[in-house]
């Protein structure tokens, strides 16, 4: 896609290690899973409150 091959993945994780260190790299993609989570969910209108999903429903 990006020509992006392993040798090139691997590179970029040894300078994310060097960069974050060991201890912060489950911290990272926790928060990069939560961020993905939280845009999938605005994007779908999952994250609306009842209220304005009934009132919405009460539109159509």
């Amino acid at each position: 896609m990006f020509g992006i091959g392993m040798p090139e993945l691997i590179v970029i994780l040894v300078i994310i290690l060097i960069v974050f260190g060991a201890g912060k790299l489950p911290e990272i993609g926790g928060a990069i899973g939560k961020g993905i989570r939280n845009f999938k969910k605005g994007a779908s209108g999952e994250d609306k409150e009842p209220d304005q999903i009934e009132d919405k429903k009460a539109k159509d």
